[in-house]
């Protein structure tokens, strides 16, 4: 029935090459009841969702007579699975079966008799009791707890040998879809019968030019070894962590330029400001673990330069030009300063600072005092890590320069810390970085980063046609 399939185009037609592959080895296992296990890492953008939802639209024709279902399940329920579910629709609609499918209780979609479940994986969600007959597919595999798929999502197929597909991109090597790849590469040494696929940025972008460009641009502006590049794109699982900037990247964040220590007329600065003391989230559960306890209130000042980025431009160049330390000083000691180096001495245009536990009562009134240029920064785990991210694609790709050594305690300070800096990773593609509190400190790290985002949040404005 595959070779059929494949030779008539029924809905394979729009496949590209590698989506056709991957396809027909699907198809094979379903229709031969092999009950084989897949695994399948395209590249962020690469169509892969697309894949699913086209084989999803075939099954359910072909078994739209019989009281089947085919199961898939993603990390969370908004907004993955609502997303499949849509696209599902989306695909039955262009098929001419518009009137036609039916939806029960938000996460069923129906044709004729045969069924397609949407589930959630979340820890908490209760998916017990289901049975895929037709196919059982794992959305994002890399972000999949094992435990609950081994335990909930697997025997849904148990009684009915069906075939299992996990799809994703890769992140480090202890993920749920490392381990089913890994199994598959090791029965394809075995029985020579093919499970797992991989398509890299490089192989998506010889069927799509504009893919090509857009990958480009962002390999331009994150680095070739930024995590995010490597495991979204590349395909290349990143191995659980350590340090956060490697000696070539602590190389290119060196500068040639002089600190200074007052604004220059026509230039633009922006600052980030780490705030001393230790922070609790909003539930009271203490925040040492992504972002450690420390003793300085470090202020660190960017100078933007988009000029040598191109026209249209997002992302300016910045040069780190001053630095600003205070130890053992309350907060409310220095709002008075604070305020006068931001707004006379530099005129700062863009101010984030750390607005965490303790640093709210500082944020709102530097806001007070400075207006809307100042904009406060909350330490989650994920805003956290995303601001690891920003801050790596700034150093990578050349945009983040800090001035050359003066022999200031702050200068030997902030080095120290680059060095020091480690970086753990996460599951659903989270990163903390940090400096071990039996190292030292992370106050001029977490500045430089807060500065970087100062920059990113900073857009110049343009001049009016009369």
């Amino acid at each position: 029935m595959t070779n059929r399939l494949a030779k008539d185009g029924l809905a394979l037609r729009r496949f590209r090459p590698y989506q056709r592959e991957v396809a027909l080895a699907i198809l094979d296992s379903v229709f031969g009841r092999k009950g084989l296990t897949f695994s399948v890492e395209i590249a962020r953008q690469g169509g892969k969702n697309e894949l699913s939802a086209q084989l999803e639209l075939l099954l359910l024709t072909l078994y739209m007579a019989k009281p089947k279902n085919l199961i898939k399940c993603s990390p969370t329920f908004k907004p993955q699975t609502v997303i499949s579910v849509m696209r599902l629709k989306d695909r039955l609609n262009d098929a001419g079966f518009d009137g036609i499918w039916t939806s029960e209780l938000g996460y069923i979609v129906r044709l004729g008799n045969a069924r397609a479940i949407f589930l959630s994986a979340d820890e908490s969600a209760n998916v017990v009791g289901n049975t895929a007959h037709i196919l059982l597919e794992i959305d994002e595999s890399q972000d999949v707890s094992k435990d609950k798929y081994t335990k909930e999502f697997k025997p849904m197929g148990a009684t009915t040998n069906v075939t299992t597909v996990h799809y994703g991109t890769t992140w480090d090597d202890s993920t749920l879809l490392e381990e089913v790849k890994e199994s598959n590469l090791e029965l394809e040494r075995k029985d020579g019968v093919r499970r797992h696929f991989r398509y890299d940025w490089e192989e998506v972008a010889k069927c799509n030019p504009d893919y090509l460009a857009y990958v480009e641009a962002e390999r331009e502006r994150l680095g070739e070894n930024h995590p995010l590049f490597l495991t979204q794109y590349r395909l290349l699982p990143i191995r659980g962590g350590g340090g956060f900037m490697s000696a070539q990247q602590r190389a290119q964040l060196q500068g040639e330029h002089a600190r200074k220590h007052q604004s220059e007329r026509g230039q633009v600065y922006v600052a980030g400001i780490d705030l001393a003391g230790e922070a609790e989230d909003a539930e009271g559960t203490s925040l040492r673990a992504l972002k450690p306890r420390r003793d300085s209130t470090v202020v660190t000042i960017g100078e933007l330069d988009f000029s040598s980025g191109g026209e249209g431009v997002r992302e300016p160049f910045v040069k780190i030009v001053e630095h600003y330390r205070w130890t053992g000083k309350k907060h409310t000691e220095l709002y008075a300063q604070l305020t006068d180096i931001l707004k006379s001495v530099w005129r700062c245009r863009r101010v984030v600072v750390d607005a965490t536990g303790v640093g709210e009562p500082v944020s709102s009134f530097l806001r007070k005092a400075l207006g809307s240029r100042v904009a406060p920064f909350k330490f989650t785990s994920r805003s956290k890590s995303e601001l690891g991210f920003s801050l790596l694609a700034a150093v990578n790709s050349g945009r983040l320069k800090v001035y050359k050594g003066d022999g200031s305690e702050e200068y030997q300070e902030f080095w120290l810390e680059m060095e020091k800096a480690k970086s753990q990773y996460r599951p659903s593609q989270t990163m903390n970085f940090y400096v071990d509190p039996s190292q030292g400190h992370d106050d001029f790290l977490m500045s430089l980063a807060l500065t970087v985002e100062a920059a990113r949040q900073y857009e110049p404005k343009t001049a009016k046609g009369v």
